[in-house]
């Protein structure tokens, strides 16, 4: 391959880019919204604290 080769879609993305400049800014955002979330250590500790081991094989009976 090429050294200068440039797939078509870095090439959209780069034009992509720098025609809607905000974009990154916008991703951003948009991760800040449903997965950068302030966690609870006291509340985390419960949940592991509550978690029952699986055993190894599941669909055995008792």
């Amino acid at each position: 391959m090429a050294k200068n080769y440039e797939s078509e879609i870095t090439q959209f993305l780069k034009e992509y880019k720098a025609a809607h400049p905000d974009v990154e800014q916008r991703q951003l955002e948009g991760r800040a919204r449903f997965w950068d979330k302030p966690q609870d250590p006291e509340l985390l500790e419960s949940f592991r604290a509550a978690r029952v081991p699986q055993k190894p094989y599941v669909y055995q009976g008792e």
